[in-house]
């Protein structure tokens, strides 16, 4: 076969209408052949006939999209110095942009032998191994455009390809678990109707089943172990044709943008599936294993390992990092998606050794183009030393905030003094955020997400039930700040059954009240439960899918989330994109009036009330004649107004409202326990009892400075002329080059 020397630019195999151009970085090789197969598996090897700056590459004009391909690299094989070549070991594209197969485990695809580790295994691996797959770049987008929702706008819902749609009963059967199938108009309706903005997919680059879990009936069914970062797994395609996945994936990405509603890959750049040194090598191992993997410094034949899973990805690595850029570009300018969630974001800012905000990954992101217009979330954490960093992301970054998910778990379970850091939480986390000069959209709020209880199994377990995984109930979290509300598991006990249903909607209704983004996992909206087990990771069956069928309660708690998520949706004062004003040396008293924290007295929350061991109640009013920034328009926005009583309380709590010049009147839209009637109205000064463990959402229209002769005014008049001072405040100061005052929402005494 005539192999022409082609070009070493772009990585990866290129089809261009007529033939494929093949290229493979690799910086230790002596040799590389690609190595073609026939659909019976016949293998044809070629030698790439040209190397530029480490590039291997060539191009053969009888090569179209179908094609499988993969490479064997002949070059050192010392462990001790960091290089691991033998090219008995079929190796995938590290830019293949489909792949084929899975690995069965054999143990040809590792290079050492099993009863002797010290001896090399030269087994070919092809029948055992997967394959890249030259792909057909052209697909039919039509006017595709993506919706560009605001962060501050943003509903997330973490969803599962599989997980969400394997037991739809209006998806078609061969359809169900694929791209396909949630791209099903059923699906579709359901995201769009509870209010959703945008799916973050758990991971969706091809990634390896691991043989381990398989042999035991099990499998990676999360797919945190990734072996391609250009591919879509090919798990999920409903037609197994080869590079199949890349038209369903686009067709899915299509369906969705014309629903309005964004995709966020959730994707995993800190290791890969080739483990540590006792692991396959399926790719980067064979191919420049120095190059790739972040070696122990006095002993190269082990990995440097952040994450937990065996290595960790070289992040100073320009070959690495160019991987990371290629492939984002990718995935936003080829396959049109909306954003990012980085999998243990912390290991990709180790440049070195410690956890660096400046690292050259950051850099890099910032000014690119095309990643930095995208929404990007980091997960802020890895296992490393002083790898948690929650509110330690730089700029234009988002942030899993994990302090969230803990003080809200903990106030609605009961713990004592919490008040003060779940008020700040509600408002923003800007004790986290506003020192670097972030926004509360820096703020991803959850209250559960994939790893750990559902929402139902949150309220229903005081501890995880794990014997399904096979590893003795040791794995998953242990601490998991949960109360079952007095039984473990199922009961019939009507009371239990009754609070846990009133915890459900409280931190439901904690989650979309607060400022910031929120983001819900699949099927808690539905009661979805996984009895117990906190750690599905590798459970692909019913107990990890969600489960569509839908009684009287799952269907009230459905209609519940909706009415919560369109609330936040028509009031911009849940979703502020700047922090509450509160100036420090006035004693955090609000210059403009657009917070107050109240007492269940009515009275304005003073410093010791925060911090008592049993203060587990507070009312918030939300001003919404003073929010201090323009709509999209450049118009002022006004808002309504907003009391919520929160009562955390194990027993009833009496709640005052407060005076006339919050409102003359209140009325009830959101009750977590049926205590007042919606649309009722309650007077100022009113006495209200609220149910242990409750919230009562208060509103009031929007007041007029014409209305102040009344009394109820007053708020709202000082209001607008508090943000007439203060911008001219902050005018002068930028004349004068001098920086305006830090404010904060962290609560503090307002009288």
């Amino acid at each position: 076969m005539l192999m022409w020397p082609g070009r070493p630019y772009p990585l990866g195999a290129t089809y261009d209408g007529t033939g494929t151009n093949f290229t493979l970085f690799s910086e230790v090789a002596e040799r590389v052949e690609l190595c073609l197969f026939a659909e019976d598996g016949t293998e044809t090897r070629i030698d790439l006939p040209e190397v530029d700056a480490f590039v291997w590459h060539g191009y053969l004009p009888v090569i179209s999209p179908g094609q499988r391909y993969g490479y064997r690299v002949h070059g050192p094989d010392n462990p001790a110095q960091g290089h691991r070549c033998n090219p008995n070991k079929l190796l995938l594209d590290p830019y293949a942009k489909a792949i084929d197969g899975q690995i069965d485990g054999d143990a040809s695809l590792y290079s050492y032998q099993f009863g002797a580790p010290g001896e090399r295994n030269d087994d070919d691996s092809a029948p055992h191994t997967m394959k890249s797959v030259v792909i057909n770049p052209y697909f039919d987008w039509g006017h595709d455009r993506p919706p560009q929702h605001e962060y501050h706008e943003s509903v997330i819902y973490e969803a599962h390809v599989r997980g969400l749609t394997m037991q739809h009963p209006a998806v078609p059967e061969e359809l169900r678990g694929t791209y396909l199938g949630l791209a099903h108009p059923a699906v579709i309706e359901h995201l769009t109707s509870l209010g959703v903005t945008a799916v973050e997919l758990m991971p969706v680059h091809q990634f390896v089943n691991d043989p381990s879990l398989v042999e035991r009936g099990l499998s990676n069914y999360w797919g945190y172990n990734t072996i391609g970062f250009f591919a879509p797994h090919n798990g999920y395609s409903a037609f197994a044709s080869s590079g199949q996945q890349v038209q369903e994936f686009k067709a899915m990405v299509r369906a969705l943008h014309e629903a309005d509603i964004e995709v966020i890959l959730d994707v995993v750049y800190n290791h890969t599936a080739e483990g540590n040194h006792m692991g396959p090598t399926l790719s980067f191992r064979g191919i420049d294993n120095a190059n790739y993997y972040r070696l122990v410094d006095t002993d190269q034949a082990h990995y440097f390992d952040t994450t937990g899973t065996g290595n960790s990805l070289l992040m100073r690595s320009p070959h690495v990092l160019q991987l990371i850029m290629d492939s984002l570009r990718y995935w936003v300018t080829e396959m049109h998606v909306d954003g990012f969630r980085f999998d243990l974001a912390a290991t990709l800012a180790r440049q070195f050794h410690e956890v660096d905000r400046l690292s050259a990954f950051f850099d890099l992101v910032h000014q690119d183009p095309v990643v930095s217009q995208v929404k990007l979330i980091a997960e802020p954490w890895d296992v490393g030393d002083g790898g948690y960093q929650v509110g330690g992301f730089p700029p234009l970054w988002s942030e899993w905030n994990g302090k969230y998910r803990d003080t809200v778990r903990d106030f609605w379970r009961g713990e004592p003094s919490t008040l003060g850091e779940f008020a700040s939480r509600l408002s923003g986390s800007s004790d986290l955020y506003a020192h670097t000069g972030r926004r509360p959209i820096a703020s991803v709020n959850f209250v559960t997400a994939h790893d750990g209880f559902t929402l139902n199994d949150l309220v229903s377990y005081n501890g995880k039930h794990n014997a399904a995984n096979g590893e003795g109930n040791n794995d998953g979290e242990n601490h998991n700040r949960s109360w079952n509300c007095g039984a473990e598991g199922p009961t019939d006990d009507p009371g239990i059954l009754a609070l846990r249903a009133r915890q459900r909607r409280n931190f439901l209704t904690t989650l979309l009240l607060s400022q910031g983004v929120p983001m819900l996992a699949h099927g808690d909206e539905l009661g979805r439960t996984q009895h117990g087990n906190n750690n599905v990771y590798c459970q692909d069956g019913p107990i990890s899918w969600v489960d569509w069928d839908l009684d009287e309660d799952k269907n009230a708690l459905l209609e519940f989330t909706r009415r919560i998520v369109r609330l936040r949706q028509d009031h911009p004062v849940f979703r502020r994109r700047r922090f509450f004003a509160g100036a420090p040396e006035h004693g955090g008293e609000s210059d403009l009036l657009d917070i107050a924290w109240l007492s269940p007295s009515g009275e304005h929350m003073r410093d010791e009330a925060w911090g008592a061991d049993q203060a587990r109640a507070v009312t918030v009013f939300l001003n919404g004649d003073a929010i201090p920034e323009p709509d999209r328009r450049g118009e002022e926005i006004v808002d309504d107004s907003f009391l919520i009583l929160f009562n955390g309380q194990p027993d009833p709590a009496t709640f005052t409202l407060p005076d006339g010049d919050f409102g003359a009147g209140w009325t009830a839209v959101i009750d977590t326990d049926s205590q007042i009637e919606t649309g009722s109205t309650v007077n100022a000064g009113a006495e209200l009892t609220l149910r242990e463990k409750s919230i009562i959402v208060f509103t009031r229209p929007p007041i007029t400075s014409s209305a102040t002769s009344s009394g109820i005014g007053v708020v709202a008049t000082a209001s607008r002329e508090a943000a007439k001072q203060a911008k001219k405040r902050r005018v002068s100061a930028t004349a004068t080059e001098d920086k305006p005052k830090r404010r904060t929402t962290r609560p503090r005494p307002t009288a």
